[in-house]
C-alpha cells in the first residue's frame, strides 16, 4: 500500500489520526491574482475539461506558480517528487506537488505542504491518500528539526479546492471548500498553509 491506497478510515485506524470536521484557518484577505494568472486561467479552463493531466497543467499549476510569485520566491515546487518516510507505515510514493518554505534545491526542506490532484474528480476520495501524504511531512518535518508546526494540505479537481490541516493527531478538514472563480481566496489558504510568515507581494 502506498499514499493512494489510504481512506480516512485506515488513516484514522492504522495511523492513529482523528478526522474532524472544523476551521482550518483564522479568517483570510483573498490575496490578488497576478494578471497573467487570470489571463491563463480563462485560457485553459476550456482545455482543462480534457484530462487530469490537461487540469494539473492549466489550472493546478499556474496557481502554484502564482503562490510562488506572490511569495517573492519562497515557495519551492516540487512535482511528481517521492516522500518516502515509513516504509513499515505504508507512508510511501510519489506526491503530485509539495510545497516548502525554501527556495527551490534539488531535496525536500521542511515545513512541506501536500497537494493532491483528486482523481475521477471526486475530492471525497482523495482525502485519506492527502491525509497520509500529510502524515509523512509532519514525520519529515520532525525529523528536520521543525516540530510543534502544523502541516496543511488540500484535495483539488483544480476547480474546487479543499484544505486540511493536521496538529499533532488531529486532522482538521475545513467544512467548506474555495473555488476557482475566487481563486485569490485559493491563493491566500496556499499562502497561509505554506508559511505564515512569509509576505504577500503586491
Amino acid at each position: 500500500m502506498a499514499y493512494t491506497d489510504f481512506t480516512l478510515d485506515t488513516v484514522e485506524t492504522e495511523l492513529g489520526v482523528t478526522p474532524r470536521s472544523g476551521s482550518v484557518f483564522a479568517t483570510l484577505t483573498d490575496a490578488v491574482p497576478p494578471p497573467w494568472l487570470t489571463a491563463q486561467l480563462a485560457r485553459g479552463m476550456e482545455l482543462a475539461l480534457v484530462s487530469e493531466k490537461a487540469r494539473s497543467e492549466f489550472i493546478v499549476a499556474p496557481i502554484l506558480l502564482a503562490v510562488r510569485e506572490l511569495s517573492g520566491g519562497r515557495v519551492a515546487i516540487l512535482s511528481g517528487q517521492r516522500l518516502d518516510v515509513d516504509p513499515a507505515r505504508r507512508l510511501l510514493g510519489e506526491c503530485d506537488f509539495l510545497l516548502s518554505e525554501s527556495e527551490p534545491l534539488p531535496r525536500l526542506r521542511a515545513p512541506l505542504l501536500a497537494v493532491l490532484e483528486a482523481k475521477r474528480n471526486d475530492i471525497d476520495a482523495g482525502l485519506g491518500p492527502c491525509a497520509a501524504q500529510m502524515i509523512a511531512a509532519q514525520i519529515f518535518n520532525e525529523r528536520a528539526g521543525r516540530i510543534g508546526r502544523p502541516v496543511f494540505g488540500c484535495v483539488t479537481t483544480g476547480e474546487d479546492w479543499q484544505f486540511l490541516r493536521l496538529d499533532g493527531s488531529v486532522l482538521v478538514i475545513e467544512a467548506s471548500r474555495r473555488y476557482i472563480n475566487q481563486v485569490g481566496a485559493v491563493l491566500a489558504a496556499l499562502l497561509a498553509a505554506v508559511g505564515p510568515s512569509i509576505p504577500i507581494s503586491r
